[in-house]
């Protein structure tokens, strides 16, 4: 018996991680601890871990007196409503959840598992970065990691909750993750932290402005969603799983639905203001479309003129791209674009099929958005709905003008159902610029010009030229706009196409 209590014995140590007061500090700052973040994530007893009793190979710095089992990172696999998920979880109370090559080692055995039987990772990072006292082999763990993600990118999903500090080399692992969710006021991404900031460029910069939830999920992009506490994310996460595959030779998994697909939304029929530049939230159509009106949504601080997330319909997963008239008129600009492009690429790579709803005038004008080259951004959102070979469903409420209609999932763009309300309209531009345009010579005349600019609308402003040439496959009423969909998509889903063989294609980044 005595080996059944040494073991009992190393578990118990090794489950104390940095020990009770480091335990201690970690609740006082807020946050859980790395084995009651994985406990919370998966389901209630369902966690299998891996390599609990593994300790550093380090000999330098007196570092071979101190070897806690685990080395700082707690990995393993366990179920999210009883789908299996690779997880590790960093834990901030073993040198500062710092990476070693033991550590880095841990890590990439889950994720080479993960890879081979198909099921996403889910990493939570809580991390000081490199453990200096090891050097280049601690660089070297990390790189290991990051070329992990990449051959997982694509093949499964991979979800990053950043749970405290990640800095340095540690950032570009998350970086190259498909979801990236942090904390509020407890969490923080940087290449360099603000001390070199500092010494290098003289600027002055606190943490949470250089690298905080606020920042990353309003200003850069790098986050997808930023939560209140610890408790808050980890419930997300789980929510946000429920709507992906496994991998990317799986479909999403199917909900038992409770809402009729047929259902008729008689407040659809009045959304469009009569004014043709008033604004309407397009978010009210999203949820109306939504199976029990559930809507996730992806990076909903950051370019909110275009707004990307996960509904169900008949109880599948859709993913959703849409204009929104309430910000900047609903134009496409830098920031929107990429946005999409990256989302709309990962609803292809994972099978899941596209709703695209558009409100849109063009793309946004401007000296700041040329030199920054929307020219290269736009064509990302080109590209990425033109590469996919999923069901594409797009419905066409108010304008859709220009280029911005031809890149918005148009049926030229290998677009399955393309529907459009009765107010829509698919024109090159608004009536009165065409008419400034066409009729130059009579610009003197504001008679003229407005029985012109009427004449245009009646010609132009409708669905019908579209229809007519078969661009848009039925015009239909908007509060029948769920009952369609959802029967597209139900017709879409023995759905064969395949691009041409190539090694990969060179989207314009």
């Amino acid at each position: 018996m005595d080996v059944m209590l040494e073991l009992e014995t190393r578990r118990q140590a090794a489950r104390e991680g940095g020990g009770q007061r480091r335990v201690d500090a970690q609740h006082g700052k807020g946050k859980l601890t790395a084995r009651e973040r994985v406990e919370l994530l998966l389901d209630e007893g369902s966690f299998e871990e891996f390599d609990m009793f593994v300790a550093h190979r380090c000999t330098d710095f007196g570092m071979e007196t101190d070897r806690p089992a685990g080395d700082g990172v707690v990995t393993g696999w366990g179920t999210i409503n009883g789908r299996m998920v690779y997880v590790f979880s960093q834990d901030f109370t073993v040198f500062g959840g710092s990476l070693s090559e033991t550590h880095a080692k841990k890590i990439c055995k889950i994720m080479d598992m993960a890879i081979q039987n198909g099921a996403p990772v889910i990493g939570i990072n809580d991390s000081g970065g490199a453990r200096i006292q090891e050097g280049v082999a601690s660089l070297a763990g990390y790189a290991e990691v990051f070329q992990r993600n990449i051959m997982a990118s694509g093949v499964v999903p991979q979800i990053s909750l950043i749970m405290g500090p990640c800095a340095g080399g540690a950032v570009y692992s998350p970086a190259m993750t498909d979801f990236i969710f942090m904390v509020k006021d407890s969490s923080y991404m940087f290449v360099t932290g603000p001390d070199v900031v500092k010494t290098v460029t003289n600027e002055v910069v606190s943490a949470e402005e250089l690298g905080g939830a606020s920042t990353h999920t309003k200003k850069s992009s790098v986050a997808d969603g930023a939560y209140e506490n610890d408790l808050e994310m980890l419930a997300e996460a789980r929510r946000l799983f429920d709507f992906l595959p496994l991998n990317n030779r799986q479909k999403a998994p199917v909900r038992p639905f409770f809402d009729d697909p047929a259902r008729i939304e008689s407040s659809l029929d009045t959304l469009i203001p009569d004014n043709p530049n008033q604004p309407y939230d397009m978010k009210e159509l999203i949820h109306k479309i939504a199976d029990e009106g559930d809507f996730f949504e992806i990076q909903r601080d950051y370019a909110a003129n275009i707004i990307t997330g996960f509904v169900r319909l008949e109880g599948q997963t859709v993913g959703v791209v849409a204009n929104q008239p309430m910000v900047l008129a609903g134009c496409l600009d830098i920031d929107a674009s990429r946005k999409a492009a990256r989302f709309v690429r990962f609803c292809d790579a994972f099978e899941i099929p596209i709703l695209t709803l558009v409100d849109v005038p063009g793309f946004l004008p401007g000296v700041a958005q040329e030199l920054g080259g929307v020219i290269k951004h736009g064509a990302k959102l080109l590209f990425a709905y033109g590469e996919a070979t999923v069901p594409k469903v797009t419905v066409i409420t108010r304008k859709a003008y220009g280029g911005a209609y031809d890149v918005m999932a148009s049926k030229h763009l290998r677009g399955d159902f393309n529907y459009a309300w009765p107010t829509a309209e698919i024109a090159v531009m608004g009536a009165k610029g065409a008419v400034e345009i066409l009729y130059r010579s009579e610009l003197g005349d504001k008679d003229k010009i407005a029985a012109r600019v009427k004449e245009y609308e009646t010609r132009f402003a409708n669905p019908f030229v579209a229809a007519e040439k078969g661009f848009i496959d039925e015009v239909i009423h908007p509060q029948s706009t769920r009952k369609r969909v959802a029967r597209a998509f139900a017709s879409l889903r023995g759905k064969k196409l395949s691009n041409p063989w190539k090694k990969h294609d060179n989207i314009p980044l």
